[in-house]
């Protein structure tokens, strides 16, 4: 049976959320929301913390994840970003990061992630 859209995304997010861990980070809070928008996944590593968006596009392209991340979507995570920084102010003296997780997308790994995605400067 096929998967929902749904599905398909929480499992991409579970083995973003896997491969991670499995590179260092720490899970802070997943699928956190406000009502501006939501982050799938806020990690640390070090003293960075790190604000991911998880994309699993397993019939996807180049063209269709710049489609999806496009600026409106970036500027709703970093205003997102924002109000977790405001309500979790033990954060306030790391550094910050915005990435990508893609997730079964043809001519990628697996699970390939892409550090410093964006920036608050689009």
């Amino acid at each position: 049976m096929k998967e929902s859209r749904k599905e398909t995304g929480q499992s991409g997010e579970n083995r973003a959320a896997d491969y991670l861990k499995r590179h260092g980070f720490v899970i802070l809070n997943r699928n956190w929301r406000t009502r501006t928008g939501e982050i799938d996944i806020i990690a640390r590593k070090e003293e960075t913390v790190v604000f991911v968006e998880v994309k699993t596009l397993p019939a996807g392209n180049g063209r269709i994840l710049e489609q999806v991340l496009n600026v409106r979507k970036q500027k709703r995570i970093i205003k997102t970003a924002k109000c977790f920084l405001s309500n979790n102010r033990q954060y306030n003296n790391c550094y910050i990061r915005f990435d990508v997780v893609v997730v079964d997308m043809p001519g990628l790994d697996s699970v390939y992630h892409i550090e410093n995605a964006f920036s608050e400067h689009i």
